[in-house]
């Protein structure tokens, strides 16, 4: 199979009834695979690892906060692809599962942003501060509210569309802060990246990495949010279609009365 065969394939499911097929399919897989992952991981991570020795009980925390923080941004990445998608192929399976994708990634961003409070408090003695990730995070957020409030004010679809998919271009610079913010700014309270990083040593010292007692049960919480994720995503985005189908079907009906 040719690569533009195999692009042709997977442009099959910009048909909304192909694509409402599929994931009617492939929803009950997600689910459970989330559930399961997500009870093992919590409970793994909550009551059969160690306090650590600086932190305490409050580094598990991380086991909500950084998947959480993962998929806030990622979310919005999705979103910027599929905005693009529609900008220029105009399918309009991708604007939608953009739509979709937005309140499951501001619910994610409240929680990492909820979370980072109640972990920095104790750390920090704090429970914000305008560090540059924080405030890059914080910004992101009100991104996500303002797409929302975007798609609801307009009441062409199309319109709607292209406008929130422009918007979210904008807030991509966000997203991209979000996560490098440490990296391009070396002041701030926020640590860097600790841990999706091979340890490494420079200059005679080694970089801090999280210990795989901690690490195996986040990897396996991460793997359930991400589950979650595309779970509601496809949901939602089914239900986005149905809605989108109701409302052509009511506006014939008005204009046939």
């Amino acid at each position: 199979m040719t690569f533009s065969t195999k692009a042709n394939a997977l442009w099959e499911y910009a048909n909304p009834k192909k694509f409402l097929a599929t994931t009617e399919r492939v929803l009950p897989f997600f689910w459970a695979s989330a559930a399961a992952c997500l009870a093992v991981g919590l409970i793994w991570g909550f009551f059969f690892t160690p306090d650590d020795y600086r932190q305490g009980a409050t580094v598990k925390i991380i086991y909500l906060h950084v998947p959480a923080a993962l998929l806030a941004i990622n979310a919005w990445f999705m979103m910027l692809l599929t905005s693009l998608i529609w900008l220029i192929r105009r399918h309009h399976v991708s604007a939608l599962a953009a739509r979709a994708a937005a309140p499951v990634g501001v619910v994610m961003t409240l929680i990492a942003l909820a979370t980072g409070a109640i972990w920095g408090q104790p750390m920090w003695g704090t429970w914000w501060a305008w560090d540059p990730r924080l405030t890059s995070f914080l910004i992101l957020f009100l991104f996500y509210l303002g797409y929302i409030a975007l798609w609801e004010a307009i009441e062409n679809p199309d319109t709607a569309a292209d406008l929130t998919s422009v918007l979210c271009l904008v807030g991509s610079v966000f997203a991209i802060l979000s996560r490098y913010a440490v990296n391009f700014w070396n002041q701030g309270l926020h640590q860097g990246a600790s841990v999706m990083r091979i340890e490494a040593v420079t200059g005679g010292d080694t970089q801090e990495k999280v210990s795989n007692v901690f690490f195996y049960p986040l990897l396996v919480c991460i793997v359930g949010f991400v589950l979650l994720f595309v779970a509601l995503v496809l949901y939602r985005t089914g239900t986005e279609i149905r809605a989108r189908r109701i409302r052509a079907l009511l506006a014939r009906e008005r204009v046939g009365a």
